[in-house]
């Protein structure tokens, strides 16, 4: 009997390896030789192939892959006719989407993007870049850069349109930002016949549901703790949570279980305040998954 195969479009480069870390949360065992474009995931139904991002909202239109994963930029330099799925807010290096940003060398006396009439700028996202300038009113020559493109202006170009998470590459080449053209995330797509398939629709969806709750899950810790029953409703009050907490009676009917999922950022300042009130046996433990 054939086994049903949903093709799966994983970016190369800079996004691989945050993307190959969300995967393996998500419950899916992946591997990929140094040398091979064709990665090996733990479930018989899914065939995966490692594309440049740049070019893998064109395959997934064409219907080369059922789903892919790239960048919004990406699918809007393209003009991708496809089915976004879901949102995934983390870059190559950060949880932070990235900007795509019109940068000048500091000592330019270019200082902000009505000063581009009649200056060139080098970028991979030429479309997207000409469509920001139209809808400024600017008219400015944009040409496709291979890469490198930092290194550009002011030799060979007046301003570059880069992708930047935090702005240090920008820093370390001694540019300035002198406006912001999007900002982009990464996205999981669908070729939208595949998607009209009943299989292939249900198995994108729980890949995707399963990308998103370990991504969901990333800033999110477990904290239980034992306390007075007498001091529940102050403990409570004392955690921000993502639900209300499960409360759990002991063998001890003066004491309770508490549970909680909550941001991992107000761990620190909740542990001393419930310890105050009498809690014990308080444990911190990681999150692989979270669905709403």
């Amino acid at each position: 009997m054939k086994t049903n195969k949903l093709r799966i479009a994983l970016p190369a480069g800079s996004l691989k390896e945050s993307t190959f870390e969300f995967l393996k949360k998500a419950g899916y065992k992946i591997s990929v030789s140094e040398r091979s474009y064709f990665p090996i995931i733990d479930d018989v139904e899914i065939e995966c192939m490692l594309i440049r991002a740049q070019e893998i909202s064109r395959y997934v239109e064409a219907g080369k892959f059922d789903v892919g994963i790239t960048g919004k930029d990406w699918i809007l330099e393209n003009g991708s006719d496809v089915k976004e799925i879901a949102e995934l807010k983390y870059s190559k290096k950060s949880m932070n989407p990235a900007s795509l940003v019109i940068a000048v060398p500091e000592a330019s006396k270019i200082n902000n993007i009505n000063n581009l009439n009649g200056k060139t700028i080098a970028t991979e996202l030429v479309n997207v870049t000409n469509k920001f300038l139209k809808e400024n009113n600017i008219k400015a020559d944009v040409e496709f850069s291979w890469g490198a493109t930092e290194a550009k202006t002011p030799y060979l170009v007046d301003a570059i349109a880069e992708l930047s998470e935090s702005g240090a590459s920008l820093k370390a080449n001694r540019l300035k930002v002198i406006g912001t053209v999007m900002q982009s995330t990464t996205r999981i797509i669908a070729n939208k016949s595949s998607y009209k398939d009943n299989w292939k629709r249900q198995k994108i969806d729980t890949f995707a549901a399963l990308i998103k709750s370990a991504l969901d899950a990333e800033s999110m810790v477990g904290l239980k703790m034992n306390a007075p029953k007498n001091m529940i409703s102050k403990i409570i009050d004392s955690i921000s949570s993502l639900r209300k907490p499960t409360v759990s009676n002991l063998s001890d009917e003066k004491w309770c279980s508490i549970e909680t999922i909550l941001s991992e950022e107000n761990v620190r300042n909740i542990i001393p305040i419930v310890k105050k009130l009498g809690a014990e046996g308080i444990v911190e433990y990681p999150i692989n998954k979270i669905i709403y």
